[in-house]
């Protein structure tokens, strides 16, 4: 059911080398990049109407507008269980209290008398937040979005997430609720690259945003790509990977339950066990077959993302070598079941989120552990950070100096200008003072 990678008895390889070892799924943005330019390109041209043509040809619906109408956000949040609502707003609860603490507040340093340098932290004006609904419905992804960017400060968030067949045309009633739950108001159905290019260039209906985050298919990273440089994007996200970091002290049921549940979002989901005990991989292993035959989604998900090249256990010497071994991979989700677990989680370099201990599994994060879920992928995570409050923030620096502080400088500033041939940046001060070279 799942693969075998065996790094034991010899030295581990350093870097780029150790990475190519280890198992990953391929994810060919470059390639989904030639197919969704021209659909940007459609929707920049045509707007509402090219969004509505694509709206029935990718999800079999026919819209006669794409922004979901209010009274149908309402309506939704009406109609929702009273337990979902329960844990919906728990999880918001606990999201702010996480990001709220995020907030930076700006900061003046007194560089010499009458010169400063302030940063100010200022929230990006507009943002498109996408919400998933291809194999699975994401009200999570809708908290994880929309809570940083309201704690940044973002004044205009508009959301997209597909419209559903089986709900008329409009994204799924549990999306528009946790929308209503968060007080956006601004809710489109459009899904895949055409909501990301309904975003960037803008319709008669959306506003175009400076900004558009949250996890899609590699239609969404692609479209990402796309416009990189005419908007901010969070990530290009891709499949959604967890490794476990174990030795013998766990419990294989614990370690197969938190591998399957990752498996179940996709069939391109890894999943990671590195070990340096062959009893527990043994016993993982023989633990996946039940239960595995009692999830869901066994066929279509499960079952061929731990068959995948993207998903293997992976045996080693030691525990110090594990930490080698997930540290190369960079995973989303990092679980550490060992004897040491927080001592070895605080060595870590590359993780998405780090999950510490039996009781810390991935599930808690992607829903209530006041944590973000939206992670870097595909090793990204060695250059990267998840969602958070800075992701909808940009540093400033204002710069205040008097007369007597510039004219302190004035010499270093012509010595370096004229040192980079740049003499009009040295003429700009000079121009400023009957200057002289010092000392002459």
């Amino acid at each position: 059911m799942i693969s075998r990678i065996d790094l034991r008895g010899d030295t581990l390889p350093e870097g780029a080398a150790l990475r190519d070892l280890l198992p990953r799924a391929e994810f060919d943005v470059e390639a989904a990049l030639e197919k969704v330019r021209p659909i940007c390109e459609d929707v920049r041209h045509r707007g509402t109407a090219a969004l509505i043509e694509y709206a029935e040809r990718f999800d079999g619906v026919k819209l006669e507008r794409v922004r979901v109408p209010v009274a149908a956000l309402a309506e939704a949040l009406e109609g929702l269980d009273p337990a979902v609502r329960a844990a919906l707003e728990e999880s918001i609860r606990r999201a702010r209290l996480v990001h709220r603490a995020q907030r930076r507040t700006s900061h003046t340093t007194q560089v010499v008398p009458g010169g400063s340098v302030t940063e100010k932290w200022v929230p990006v004006e507009r943002v498109g937040l996408y919400a998933p609904g291809g194999r699975s419905v994401y009200p999570s992804s809708v908290i994880m979005n929309v809570v940083p960017a309201q704690e940044a400060g973002v004044e205009s968030i508009a959301l997209a997430s597909p419209a559903q067949r089986e709900f008329d045309g409009l994204p799924h009633p549990t999306i528009l609720a946790a929308c209503a739950l968060l007080g956006i108001d601004e809710v489109y159905a459009a899904g895949g690259a055409t909501a990301v290019a309904m975003f960037a260039y803008g319709t008669d209906e959306c506003a175009p945003v400076n900004m558009v985050t949250g996890p899609g298919n590699v239609w969404v990273a692609a479209a990402k790509r796309y416009f990189t440089g005419r908007i901010g994007i969070d990530a290009e996200a891709g499949p959604t990977e967890i490794a476990v970091l174990a030795d013998s002290t766990a419990d294989p049921v614990h370690v197969a339950a938190d591998l399957i549940s990752q498996a179940e979002h996709d069939p391109l989901a890894a999943a990671v066990l590195v070990t340096d005990s062959a009893e527990l991989a043994d016993s993982v292993e023989k633990e996946l077959a039940p239960q595995v035959a009692a999830t869901k989604h066994i066929e279509d998900r499960v079952r061929p993302a731990l068959a995948g090249r993207q998903s293997a256990v992976v045996l080693v010497d030691s525990v110090e070598d594990g930490l080698r071994v997930v540290d190369a991979y960079g995973a989303e989700h990092l679980e550490i079941q060992t004897a040491d677990a927080a001592a070895l989680a605080a060595r870590v370099r590359n993780a998405g989120a780090i999950f510490v201990g039996p009781y810390a599994p991935v599930s808690l994060g992607d829903y209530c552990a006041g944590s973000n879920h939206v992670l870097p992928t595909g090793g990204c995570a060695c250059h990267s950070s998840g969602l958070s409050v800075q992701s909808f923030l940009r540093g400033i620096h204002i710069v205040d100096y008097t007369k007597d502080a510039l004219a302190e400088v004035t010499h270093h500033v012509v010595t370096l200008a004229e040192a980079e041939d740049l003499p009009a940046h040295g003429a700009a001060l000079k121009a400023r003072f009957e200057w002289k070279v010092p000392g002459k």
